[in-house]
């Protein structure tokens, strides 16, 4: 039996899925919100970067890994137009059914899959581009799940990751003191849990820094791996392709 990280925490590696799934079945339904406020309304322009650098074009194939209230769904169906196809997934069933009715409710009907990253359930070669974007680093063995984000991309194909990640140095202290304090306080305030978001803040500590993502991306077998650090690194975008 191995172990593994949550937060700062120490779990059996069996275990972290459903402490994970605890967390965000708790905050689905104030997600949105707190991610405004959490980032200022940062989040809409990060995702914005990272759906213009995609590269997606009408009539191609999009897999949302982990896509929670479907913001980038959404943003890519305007892309894939209907000649296209974009799959809505997430493990959590709470975050996956608030992005179906999210969409649902703008009139919009797209496939949809409760599924793990770790274990896709989709054919090799398959997707045009893989998303996945604040949700990499919730995943107990981030290995396997770029590995399989590799195999369901065709040849050609790329991989976005979006991600918190490690912080410009002259601004670690103040970060640190908004992610341990402001952030559970908000928690509490909005979404009447200050642990989960705690633990969001733990996680993105544990979280691997921009050089190591980019070593595991082409470890997965991905080629041309960039990163663009995003607000002085709070978050970055790495995108890779399948050769």
């Amino acid at each position: 039996m191995s172990d593994t990280h949550f937060g700062f925490k120490t779990v059996a590696e069996e275990e972290k899925a459903q402490h994970v799934a605890g967390v965000f079945s708790s905050v689905a339904q104030k997600y949105d919100v707190m991610n405004d406020l959490m980032s200022a309304g940062l989040h809409r322009l990060w995702k914005r970067f990272a759906i213009e650098l995609s590269g997606v074009r009408a009539g191609q194939r999009v897999l949302d890994v982990a896509g929670g209230t479907a913001d980038l769904s959404r943003a890519f169906l305007k892309r894939t137009g209907p000649s296209g196809e974009v799959w809505l997934t997430d493990i959590n069933n709470a975050m996956l059914t608030v992005g179906r009715d999210r969409l649902l409710d703008r009139g919009i009907l797209t496939p949809t899959a409760q599924c793990d990253a770790e274990k896709l359930p989709f054919p090799a070669n398959y997707f045009d581009c893989v998303s996945v974007a604040f949700g990499l680093r919730n995943m107990t063995h981030k290995d396997r799940a770029l590995a399989e984000m590799q195999r369901v991309l065709r040849p050609g194909g790329r991989l976005l990751v979006l991600e918190f990640s490690k912080v410009w140095g002259p601004l670690e202290k103040i970060y640190d003191l908004y992610s341990f304090k402001v952030l559970p306080w908000l928690g509490e305030k909005i979404a009447h849990d200050a642990e989960s978001y705690r633990y969001l803040a733990e996680s993105i500590r544990m979280h691997p820094d921009q050089k190591t993502l980019k070593t595991m991306m082409e470890q997965a077998g991905f080629s041309r791996v960039e990163y663009f650090n995003l607000t002085g690194g709070v978050v970055a975008l790495h995108r890779g392709y399948k050769l």
